[in-house]
């Protein structure tokens, strides 16, 4: 009888370790059913404004990026030589973008470059200067062309008298394109100040000579093989004043 009682105690023992263990895991299983669903319903990725072929030959060097991205080469080329209106500089949200389209996993701490700015290679980050220090002003260079703007209105006629294909783009209106060998194009209704990019696609260097036509608001530009890397020319500012520059 003394056995039975014993036996008897220790199924209960074991019963209720059994049914203890079972209330204490019955909180856990939801909470982990919640963070499953919660992990699934964050997204995976952002779509970046700002893929990594901007920072890659050749577009590192032909291709302006879009206004908000973190200046590649061409960009800050352009920049620094006032052809574009405002320097390019990468939004919040874009800031927390790396190349490519991966979310940074840690906030940049105070004081530090954020790791989604692409360096440059060969270039070295711009150093502010030191409180009283005497900033050089570089000169102003002499306008290649002045014509008289209609309403701040031009036409471009581009006009090409080489034999090879040439890339040009209008910084902000059109993506990069092709002008054929001994063709030529009219872009109109452009609003100044405005900024064209051009580059022979065989690597050669071109001669640009801006004419102002006799009719108000019509630039006309022809395209000619250059000898050496001197008398080349990649870039063409058209101020509102009606100042154009060639760079």
């Amino acid at each position: 009888m003394v056995e039975k009682y014993h036996n008897f105690r220790k199924s209960a023992e074991l019963f209720g370790t059994i049914c203890g263990g079972l209330l204490l895991s019955l909180p856990v299983i939801p909470q982990a059913l919640a963070q499953q669903s919660t992990s699934q319903q964050q997204p995976t990725g952002q779509v970046n404004p700002c893929p990594r072929i901007f920072y890659e030959e050749p577009h590192n060097s032909r291709v302006v990026v879009p206004q908000g991205c973190p200046p590649n080469a061409l960009t800050q080329r352009l920049a620094a030589q006032g052809l574009l209106p405002v320097p390019a500089t990468p939004s919040p949200e874009q800031a927390q973008l790396g190349v490519g389209g991966e979310a940074s996993p840690v906030p940049p701490k105070a004081g530090d470059v954020p790791s989604s700015i692409p360096q440059v290679q060969g270039q070295a980050s711009p150093v502010p200067p030191e409180p009283g220090a005497t900033v050089p002003v570089e000169p102003r260079q002499t306008p290649s062309a002045t014509i008289a703007l209609a309403n701040g209105k031009l036409n471009i006629r581009l006009v090409n008298q080489t034999a090879a294909n040439i890339t040009y783009q209008v910084i902000g209106d059109t993506a990069p394109r092709s002008l054929e060998g001994k063709s030529d194009i009219t872009l109109q209704n452009l609003s100044a100040p405005i900024t064209v990019t051009f580059e022979r696609q065989d690597g050669g260097q071109l001669i640009v000579t801006p004419q102002a036509s006799s009719e108000p608001g019509n630039l006309e530009v022809t395209f000619n093989e250059a000898t050496n890397a001197v008398q080349g020319r990649s870039a063409m500012r058209v101020e509102r004043s009606g100042s154009v520059y060639l760079n």
